[in-house]
């Protein structure tokens, strides 16, 4: 029998790899704002990160898509993520 590979990605706040599915998908298009993927299939550029609230936190403290995507961030894109993602919990 033929093991299904999993596919592994880190989290850009604690640096753990985990399975894609377990994480949490941010995409910055070409044009238009950041946003998350909950397909996991949106065109854009795209950062994983733990599907935990510390990491969420750390995401925001840290303005750690600034340094992902190489460009300026504003404030209201990491507040609409963590609204997105703790409206879901």
């Amino acid at each position: 029998m033929k093991v299904k590979k999993i596919p592994m990605r880190m989290c850009i706040a604690c640096h753990e790899m985990k399975p894609k599915k377990e994480m949490l998908r941010i995409v910055k298009p070409k044009e238009g704002d950041v946003f998350i993927d909950f397909t996991g299939k949106a065109a854009g550029r795209g950062a994983y990160i733990c599907n935990s609230p510390d990491c969420v936190k750390k995401l925001r403290k840290g303005r750690l898509l600034n340094k992902t995507f190489a460009a300026q961030i504003p404030e209201e894109v990491y507040a609409r993520i963590e609204e997105e993602f703790f409206a879901g919990k």
